[in-house]
């Protein structure tokens, strides 16, 4: 795992960052405006907001699958656009709504990565291959298993195992409860805290459920119109909210 030096600040600090593009029309839309804003490690933060917020949009700049317009985005002190996309997306793993895996094993989905990394392919009693399925919660015999014949829980538990074999600083979640129910939300959520706290990873979770936020998050942020809003504690956000907009958006989702 990449280390840093007490100089360098873990985690993400972003820096009035902006992105605008341009429609089918040729019109500017400006989805992201004058984001600043703090991930830091050990800490685990949601990102909420209504449908077309931006929340996915800044996701998506944290690990270079998009480019900001304006400002900067640094990972442990040093501008991400400096960093290989490749390496850098290693040190900020990004687990999809949707697990996608192939067509194959579990053990064979676990693989594949290390040929990217250009690392020796672990054996499947593999030290730090076991370890990371049992720090998501998956018997070693699941290893053999076909993988898209695993449950939703399950397929995404693999994905999330194979980019923690990666050793990330930055952990990034797309919805990570949408396909799941209640009981399986709660166990997941228990598992990322307890994943957060021993990795000292600074995870970052686009969510629409807000028992989960309270249930997991430490930092909440709330984003309207491509804005930062707001944000702040998760108690002090969720119980006694300083702007009209998300006392508005959380009657709104409470009332649902």
């Amino acid at each position: 795992m990449t280390t840093t030096t007490e100089a360098e600040p873990a985690g993400l600090q972003l820096h009035q960052v902006g992105l605008v593009r341009r429609d089918v029309v040729g019109r500017q839309q400006t989805l992201l405006a004058e984001i600043s804003c703090t991930f830091a490690a050990g800490r685990i933060s949601a990102l909420i907001g209504p449908s077309g917020s931006g929340k996915s949009s800044l996701l998506r700049l944290l690990n270079r699958l998009d480019e900001p317009t304006s400002g900067r985005i640094l990972l442990a002190g040093s501008d991400i656009r400096q960093l290989a996309p490749q390496q850098l997306r290693r040190r900020v793993g990004l687990v999809l709504q949707k697990a996608y895996l192939f067509d194959e094993t579990v053990l064979d989905n676990l693989r594949r990565p290390f040929g990217y990394w250009q690392q020796p392919v672990p054996a499947a009693d593999d030290a730090r291959l076991r370890h990371c399925l049992e720090q998501v919660q998956l018997a070693p015999q699941v290893l053999t298993r076909p993988a898209r014949q695993l449950s939703g829980g399950e397929q995404q538990r693999v994905s999330l195992a194979r980019t923690l074999l990666g050793e990330p600083e930055v952990l990034l979640l797309d919805e990570p409860t949408s396909a799941l129910d209640r009981p399986m939300a709660d166990r997941l959520a228990l598992m990322l805290r307890q994943l957060c706290r021993a990795r000292q990873l600074a995870l970052v979770l686009v969510t629409h459920d807000l028992r989960l936020v309270a249930q997991l998050a430490d930092q909440l942020l709330f984003l309207q119109q491509g804005r930062l809003c707001e944000q702040g504690p998760v108690p002090d956000c969720l119980t006694a909210p300083r702007s009209a907009a998300l006392q508005s958006f959380l009657t709104e989702v409470e009332g649902l």
